[in-house]
């Protein structure tokens, strides 16, 4: 079936993404417009890649050296985190962290030699800041992020939420992509540990649900062992974000009796998911694969070979909810190769099931290959010159 460039209900199409009259394009094959699209879409990525100027822009603080301006430590930063070099960027910040970690213990030692006290241990808020639609937010995480002292913050937090952040506070990247960890998981646990040990309020901010797929429980688990209260507050997991967007239902009566999330990482890499369990291909319970783009090839096949009809609606969606979401609907033993000729890229969501079909976008999407199909089968005219 097709691609399809739609703005996320309630925002504005954005004048990057050309409008058309139509919310398909005419073909999910590659054509140098589909690609000038995508390019398009990863310039302007809702998201904090790895380089993106916004993100030095943001952490600037945290490259202040004594010897050197902020701007040409950034640069230093971005040039090592270009080529992979993430120790080097990590030894550019740390005299600042270091600084900032002393200031806040001279600042808790004044609270506690104080008449009134006020001088114990920070705390730690885990938030989940939902697909990328800042309008998801709940109150809760609003006034948490408003509150922070400081925020670190993962690379699927978009733009619109991190302008939330007050001007006071300091932010600080520690998002993951393939290939790229600008922090390991225990070198997170130790960050988030030393600021609030020192008294900072410190907020943790996940895309959709720290708890779903989010490692949330491993930092919760660690910091409560050394005695730090931990706050979570819950946010729109992608399934439910971008299933609305799309109108579709993730169970149904009738159709969908239960849904089902799935990872689509392997846990030490590579092409091939976890485990994909007979259960996993019940007609009658809905998939959701998060992180799975890289392992669709591996994965549509072993859900057909356990049972899934080849013929099951699916849909892939890239960057959902946010002004550059793209999706493809196809049936599952299409989705693969139309999800390849899309040239679709991460954060991308697949939704597996019969429930795919309810969507409004499933009956335009299918009318649009109609036509297209009955289009290339009529005989073309040639004029000859006279």
């Amino acid at each position: 079936m097709a691609l399809a460039l739609r703005a996320p209900r309630f925002q504005p199409l954005p004048a990057s993404i050309p409008a058309t009259s139509t919310a398909f394009a005419s073909t999910a094959r590659p054509s140098s417009s589909a690609a000038a699209t995508t390019a398009i879409c990863a310039a302007a990525s809702p998201f904090t890649e790895a380089t993106s100027s916004s993100r030095y822009r943001r952490d600037a603080w945290s490259y202040t050296a004594q010897d050197s301006s902020s701007s040409s430590s950034a640069a230093a930063a971005a040039a090592a985190a270009a080529s992979g070099r993430r120790d080097d960027e990590i030894a550019l910040q740390l005299p600042e962290l270091r600084r900032l970690l002393e200031a806040l213990r001279a600042s808790r030692g004044k609270g506690l030699e104080g008449e009134g006290g006020g001088g114990g241990p920070g705390r730690v808020a885990l938030v989940g800041t939902g697909p990328g639609d800042p309008e998801l937010l709940t109150l809760k995480a609003v006034r948490a992020i408003e509150a922070a002292d400081l925020v670190l913050y993962d690379r699927l937090v978009s733009n619109e939420v991190l302008d939330l952040v007050a001007d006071g506070a300091r932010l600080l990247y520690v998002g993951k992509t393939a290939g790229y960890h600008s922090r390991t998981q225990e070198e997170i646990h130790e960050l988030l540990l030393s600021f609030a040990e020192a008294g900072a309020n410190v907020v943790r901010l996940k895309g959709g649900d720290p708890l779903v797929f989010g490692r949330g429980g491993e930092e919760m688990d660690f910091l409560q062992q050394q005695g730090i209260k931990v706050e979570v507050i819950p946010g729109i997991t992608s399934a439910s974000g971008i299933a609305a967007e799309l109108g579709i239902p993730l169970t149904h009566r009738g159709v969908a009796t239960s849904v089902r999330f799935l990872t689509g990482h392997s846990r030490n890499g590579g092409t091939d998911p976890l485990h994909v369990a007979e259960n996993a291909a019940d007609p009658d319970t809905t998939l959701v694969v998060y992180m799975g783009l890289s392992t669709l090839p591996s994965l549509a096949p072993k859900l057909m070979k356990h049972g899934l009809p080849p013929d099951t609606p699916a849909v892939a969606v890239e960057r959902g909810t946010t002004p550059q979401q793209r999706m493809v609907f196809a049936m599952l033993k299409d989705l693969v190769n139309e999800v390849h000729s899309a040239d679709l890229v991460s954060p991308t969501l697949i939704i597996i099931g019969k429930v795919v079909a309810l969507s409004p976008l499933w009956v335009e999407s299918s009318e649009h290959d109609t036509l297209n199909n009955e289009n290339s089968s009529q005989p073309s005219t040639t004029v000859s010159p006279v």
